[in-house]
């Protein structure tokens, strides 16, 4: 069995809750291929996949929204970006065809969220599992303008599909497709927390240690915003960030989710995979709020009900208002279970059953 993903390359959310989904499926089925049809670098994947097998094919199926930084979108090079992956989607279609097919077995296409992967599973006759915490048609509709036409079009696509699986903190889904609610999707760590905390020499207690991360596209802040927090250690991927007193560098073989069982809080934006591990490792969020986005003001209220947490705005960031000498909120509700990648990896083997008579059970 195939199972061929077309995986957004917008964020690393996408890819990292992709990871920890199909793991839990190699767990269960080591013997199917996993194939990730992503722009995302080889070295992020190879990260989040650790030990299991994977193929990449390098192709783009999305284009989601292009960022200035981690916390502002560019709407004229969005619209751009949409209509030259239109052009070019076609030929790449044509070519994955063609490979998948050589391949001789049956397949299943998992969409993490590319309307676009509808077209190619239509085509193969193959089945389609979406997974999503939301589709580009809710990202899209309150840009308005240009953006509505775009939005109808991922709309048509999503209802194109044979399942759901329906991520923590979503949006409306009005896909008239069968929907499986699940839980957390954070990976699982693969070091201890005594081992790390040996090897970055850290001595702050877990309480006065802070894990800062921004995503991919990081912003750029000064180091001298962490020293005004001298009582606290900072783990940083930024270099830049790097040269302060109170910060250690995150070494490039490590995820963050495996330094937050050494802290007591994260500095972030919203991003549905970093909540995840970090509500699941029960560390504090303090969030900085992300305008233009419409996914974001989601996250916020979730984290609200579910995490203790602190929101910052963009300002208080910028000017090292950080609140960490101040109590973490409590979630108004209770906590997520944190098992949503076996209860995913569950829908996307019976799915696959379900739709390949001829697939052992």
């Amino acid at each position: 069995m195939l199972i061929y993903a077309c995986v957004s390359g917008h964020g690393f959310g996408h890819g990292s809750r992709v990871a920890a989904v199909l793991t839990a499926l190699h767990q269960r089925r080591p013997d199917w291929r996993l194939v990730l049809s992503t722009p995302l670098a080889p070295s992020f994947l190879q990260l989040a996949f650790g030990a299991v097998p994977f193929v990449q094919r390098p192709c783009r199926w999305d284009v989601g929204v292009i960022q200035a930084d981690a916390l502002g979108a560019d709407a004229e090079a969005t619209l751009a970006a949409l209509g030259h992956l239109e052009q070019q989607l076609p030929a790449q279609i044509e070519a994955e065809l063609h490979w998948i097919r050589a391949q001789r077995e049956p397949v299943l296409v998992l969409g993490d969220v590319a309307p676009a992967a509808s077209a190619l599973a239509s085509q193969l006759g193959a089945p389609l599992v979406w997974m999503a915490n939301f589709g580009w048609d809710a990202i899209y509709r309150p840009m308005g303008g240009a953006f509505i036409a775009w939005a109808d079009r991922a709309l048509e696509a999503y209802r194109q599909g044979d399942a759901v699986i329906r991520c923590p903190f979503s949006m409306p889904m009005p896909w008239d497709v069968p929907a499986t609610e699940v839980g957390l999707t954070p990976g699982r760590a693969r070091h201890t927390p005594e081992r790390l905390q040996q090897r970055l020499q850290l001595e702050a207690p877990r309480e006065c240690t802070v894990l800062v991360g921004f995503g991919g596209l990081g912003l750029a802040l000064e180091p001298a915003l962490l020293q005004r927090w001298p009582q606290h250690q900072f783990l940083v991927s930024d270099r830049g960030l790097a040269g302060a007193t109170n910060a250690t560098l995150i070494p490039q073989d490590l995820r963050p989710l495996e330094l937050m069982p050494l802290c007591g809080r994260i500095l972030t934006k919203p991003g549905y995979s970093t909540f995840c591990e970090a509500m699941a490792a029960g560390i504090g969020i303090h969030l900085v709020r992300r305008e233009g986005f419409a996914e974001a003001p989601v996250l916020e209220e979730a984290l609200q009900q579910h995490g203790w947490h602190r929101l910052l705005s963009r300002e208080q960031l910028e000017r090292g208002d950080w609140q960490l000498d101040q109590p973490l909120l409590p979630p108004r509700g209770g906590p997520l279970p944190s098992d949503g990648a076996e209860q995913a990896a569950a829908v996307i083997l019976a799915t696959a059953q379900r739709t390949n008579a001829a697939l052992p059970q």
